[in-house]
Formats: structure tokens, C-alpha cells, sequence
């Protein structure tokens, strides 16, 4: 996607007090600055103030951020490498946030230019007849931010600009400045520019870089014409692209200042904290379910049976969790149709300890006929990832026809992880002794939370296991339905109760023997 604002974008109305000539600019002591240095000392000020220097940006406070602090403090350019799904992208385009909200520009400038700095010939003669009364127009930050996916098609014209024919018929000669059509590199002229995905780019379109990077110009065609940019250019690249889909000639990497690698969420805290932040759930996602999913992801990121060079993008978890909410919202929607729960009977008793109340008030809840089933997700729902994502994992050539396989079984694997992690040390024997003597119970996809919680009646310590997985002192039916799943889910995982699968797809939990 070619853009220098988002489509539509409109720039906010300025502030009514600030100034509206050159002469009023001049008197109220604003001073020019580069792009680089207002970044520099909005860095600074930020860092003063202890306010958030990157909003948003989730697990590089203390590995990639500092390194991108100290290339704005030198003046750098950079290029971010990393796997797909690093959040490269999302890390530039913060960077546009740290420039003045308002700078003065020439009205009618393409390139932006500051009125006590022009660039072009016209603008100069404008200045010049002017003078003091010279009319200033103001722009905000949100339009001081320019991108390029870099493609194989991508044209020095798309990036630096070319003649503009249509100029030309009016009757302009050829070589006045005024034919020229700039390109999506200097429109975004002190501004943010950022290249995505720099290896796609054609090797001889990269030369085209090599002035705005460091002779900090331009060159068009036959042009005369050495136009003195000023921005920032970052660029985004996966560290393979090297070597397979193309590769940054040597001349324009010696001349990004700053080469900064980026990851993968470290730790476990880290995947979680991205996935609450950018899943746009449509329903209820308990904790111990999110953090099966980022076990999952971390867990297909270092299985030997992915190709480790493509990485598996933070997207896929933070997918995974919208699809997991879907799958439960579904349920809720076809049991409310098919009129589910009516005449459930009374649910799980409580177990010794604190939450008694809570679960017995669960039951109560679960015994309404009328009342509809709230879309909560169960462990069961986690299921369904594993073939709406595959498409998301590259695979090492040998698993060719097991992905969904691996999934599952990775999947089980994080299940269990989270199973031991969560609930250790309690005594689940209480869930045990449900089955017990040919006794089952039966859940699924489209098994309601009354259906569930009318089969487990009183179960021993259920309160301590809703209070570990965090579904507070007065889970809703649908809370305890879910929390009653993962138990059998890991009981069943660690090998303490047998599980089958029905041809009608409901599973049914029963003892190992």
C-alpha cells in the first residue's frame, strides 16, 4: 500500500492563537529546526517527563526501544530486521508521535517547506516578495508521516518523482523545475518516510536511496536540481531476505546509521500482554485460555517441525484468540436458537474453602430456564485454531501433510503446560471421582454451561480451582462451565481420565480404564 496519509486522512484544524504570518512567527520566537533535531528534543522531553516514549509497543522496553532511543539521539536513520510479525511496522509508525504536534509550512508546498526555510525556486521568490506578511498555514504530526511497500514494481517515480507531462502541455519547457511531479519521498519532506519489506525493492530502485540517505537530496532525471530533503528514513526488512526474496545493496546499508534487530515476546507475561492488547475479542476470553494460546505460539515458534527463518508472527496468537472468542460466541448464538439450558436442573455445589458462595450462585444462575447462554470460551474452543492457522506457520519440507497434526498436538502440549502451571498442588481428586465406576461426563462445542454443570453436580474443591484460574469470587455459570473443562482437559492430558470423541463431535470424559 503506497501512502503518505491515510486515505481520507483530513489534517486537524490548528489551534485559532498560533501565528498566521512569517512576521507574527518570527516575533512569537519560533526557531527553524531539521526533523532530527525535533525528534531529538521531543525524546528528550519525554524522557524528562517520565511520559511513554512509544505507546503501544508491547516487550522491547529494555532491548529494542533503547537501541532506537540512541540512533533518534545520534541523528540516525535506521533499518528495523526481524522475522514477520515483530512489529516492525507498528514501532515506525510511533516514531511520527514523537514530532511537534504543529509545524509552520508554505501554503500550497508539496514538500512541506518551512517559511523560514524553502526549498523550491518558487517558494524562495514567494518568501522574497512577501516578506513578513508572507500568509503560513500549520500542519499537524499525523500528516508528517510517509510509506512505501517496497514491490518489485515500485518505480523511481513512485519514490523520487518524474516529469509531469500534463505540465509540459501547458506549454512549460522541459527543464523548469515546475514539470517535475515529486514522488512519495520528498512529499514527505520533514517528515517521517519509512520503506517496508527494503529488500522487495529492485536493486537498481535502491541506488535511487542512496542521495536522500546521505547527500540528503534528490535527483530527477536530467534535472539541474538538488532539492535538500529533510526527514527520517527507516526502512523494515526480515534478516532472510537477504539471501531469498532479494537484498539491500551494500552502499545503502552503509548508510542507515543504526541496524536494530527486533524478536519475538521474551517471556510468557510479554505474549500475553500483546495478545490482551490487540485481540478484538467478541467474547469472553478467560485467562487460563489466553494463556494456552501463548503457549501454543511459543511453542510452534520453536518446534523443529517449523521453518525457523520465516518465524511465526505475533499475529497468529493474537488470531488464535479471536477465533477462540468466535467459536464461543457461535455456541452461544445456535443455543440460543435451539433453546438451550431450558429446565437445567441444579449445577455444581461448592467445594471446601473460599468461593462457596460463588460457585452455589453459579448453579443458581445455570437453573434459569429464560436465561440465554453468554458467550464464554472454553479450553474445547482452542480446537478450532488449528486449521483456520495453519496457513500462518511455514513448515520445515518434511511435515508436508501433518500440520494440522503438529498443531493439535503442540496444542495439547501448551494445554498441559498451563494445566501444570495453573493448578499444582491441588486436589483434584473430587473431579477424578466423577467418573469413577463407569461414571462420564460430556461437554463439546455446543454442550451448554447448564447441561455441563447439571452432569458435575458437587464437586470437592471446585472453589480453589475457579479462585487459581482467576474467574473471581462469583464466576457466572459460563466461567465455571469453562474452568470445569480445562480440569478434564488436563486431568485427561495428564493421564488421569480417558477421553472420547463422538461422531456427533461432543467429547466425553471418562476413566482411563
Amino acid at each position: 500500500m503506497d501512502r503518505v496519509t491515510a486515505p481520507n486522512q483530513v489534517s486537524p484544524v490548528p489551534p485559532a492563537d498560533l501565528p498566521s504570518t512569517l512576521g507574527e512567527l518570527r516575533a512569537a520566537g519560533h526557531r527553524y529546526r531539521t526533523v532530527k533535531q525535533e525528534l531529538r528534543d521531543n525524546l528528550l522531553a519525554r524522557m524528562g517527563s517520565g511520559e511513554d516514549r512509544f505507546p503501544g509497543i508491547v516487550g522491547y522496553e529494555d532491548t529494542v526501544l533503547p537501541e532506537v532511543e540512541r540512533a533518534l539521539l545520534a541523528g540516525h536513520d535506521m533499518v528495523l530486521l526481524g522475522e514477520r510479525g515483530q512489529g516492525k511496522t507498528r514501532l515506525i509508525r510511533s516514531l511520527g508521535a514523537l514530532l511537534d504536534e504543529w509545524t509552520p509550512v508554505i501554503p500550497g508546498s508539496v514538500l512541506n517547506e518551512h517559511p523560514m526555510h524553502p526549498l523550491t525556486p518558487a517558494s524562495q521568490a514567494l518568501v522574497a516578495s512577501a516578506g513578513e506578511d508572507l500568509a503560513i498555514t500549520w500542519l499537524h504530526r499525523s500528516m508528517r508521516y510517509g510509506e512505501k511497500l517496497a514491490t518489485p514494481d515500485t518505480s523511481v517515480g513512485d519514490l523520487i518523482g518524474d516529469v509531469d507531462p500534463i505540465r509540459l502541455a501547458q506549454g512549460r519547457t522541459l527543464g523548469d523545475p515546475e514539470t517535475i511531479h515529486f514522488g512519495l519521498v520528498p512529499r514527505t519532506n520533514r517528515g517521517v518516510f519509512a520503506v517496508n519489506e527494503l529488500p522487495d525493492l529492485a536493486e537498481r530502485i535502491q541506488v535511487a536511496l542512496l542521495n536522500v540517505l546521505e547527500e540528503r537530496d534528490i535527483q530527477v532525471r536530467g534535472y539541474q536540481l538538488r532539492l535538500p530533503l529533510d526527514l527520517l528514513l527507516v526502512a523494515s526488512a526480515n534478516p532472510e531476505d537477504y539471501t531469498n526474496r532479494g537484498r539491500i545493496i551494500t552502499p545503502l546499508k552503509d548508510r542507515f546509521g543504526a541496524e536494530i534487530r527486533t524478536h519475538y515476546p521474551l517471556d510468557l507475561d510479554l505474549e500475553l500482554a500483546l495478545i490482551r492488547q490487540e485481540a478484538d475479542l467478541v467474547a469472553v476470553v478467560p485467562e487460563h485460555v489466553l494463556e494456552v494460546l501463548a503457549r501454543f505460539a511459543r511453542d510452534v515458534r520453536e518446534s523443529p517441525s517449523v521453518d525457523p527463518r520465516s518465524g511465526v508472527s505475533a499475529r497468529f496468537a493474537i488470531a488464535a484468540a479471536e477465533t477462540v472468542a468466535a467459536a464461543a460466541l457461535r455456541r452461544s448464538g445456535l443455543l440460543a436458537g435451539a433453546g438451550a439450558g431450558a429446565g437445567a436442573g441444579a449445577g455444581a455445589g461448592a467445594g471446601a474453602g473460599a468461593g462457596a458462595s460463588a460457585v452455589a450462585s453459579a448453579s443458581a444462575g445455570a437453573g434459569s430456564a429464560s436465561r440465554p447462554e453468554a458467550p464464554v470460551a472454553r479450553i474445547g474452543d482452542t480446537v478450532s485454531v488449528t486449521s483456520t492457522l495453519r496457513g500462518k506457520v511455514e513448515f520445515e519440507s518434511g511435515e508436508e501433510g501433518r500440520e494440522i497434526e503438529v498443531l493439535a498436538h503442540l496444542l495439547r502440549t501448551a494445554t498441559a503446560e498451563t494445566f501444570r502451571a495453573r493448578l499444582a498442588g491441588l486436589d483434584l481428586s473430587g473431579f477424578t471421582a466423577l467418573v469413577a465406576e463407569g461414571g462420564a461426563v460430556e461437554t463439546g462445542e455446543l454442550v451448554s454451561s447448564a447441561e455441563l454443570l447439571r452432569q458435575v453436580g458437587t464437586v470437592p474443591g471446585l472453589a480453589k480451582v475457579l479462585d487459581r484460574l482467576g474467574l473471581g469470587d462469583a464466576p457466572s455459570p459460563e466461567e465455571a462451565a469453562a474452568g470445569i473443562e480445562f480440569v478434564l482437559e488436563g486431568l485427561h492430558l495428564t493421564r488421569r481420565l480417558g477421553k472420547d470423541v463422538t461422531d456427533s463431535g461432543r467429547t466425553v470424559y471418562g476413566d482411563r480404564d
